[in-house]
């Protein structure tokens, strides 16, 4: 993940999650999931590889190199905590599907 403001083995709570997989239990956010957050722990920051950017334009001797390494923090993540208003959103729908198939 890009650099975050965290020390490393600090705790932090992401908010902005989209999509929770358990099993054959899936969870789309629209766009997110409200309620619905990860715990991770840092395990430090690192660089990532260089890119390299040359520009070049042929017959007026213009060449222009640069490089980037882009800041990224290591996280583990802990633990995900499901909002209980989208379970009980899913049994609702379900409700719905068993009405439609029986026909009523």
């Amino acid at each position: 993940m890009e650099r975050l403001d965290v020390a490393e083995g600090g705790t932090i709570e992401l908010d902005r999650v989209l999509l929770i997989a358990d099993g054959n239990k899936v969870t789309v956010g629209t766009p997110t999931i409200d309620g619905a957050k990860v715990i991770a722990t840092s395990q430090g920051e690192g660089k990532d590889e260089k890119i390299i950017v040359f520009k070049y334009k042929p017959k007026v001797r213009y060449r222009r190199k640069t490089g980037h390494r882009q800041l990224y923090t290591r996280l583990v993540i802990d633990k995900i905590v499901e909002p209980e208003a989208a379970k009980t959103r899913k049994k609702v729908s379900s409700r719905k599907e068993e009405v439609i198939k029986s026909g009523a």
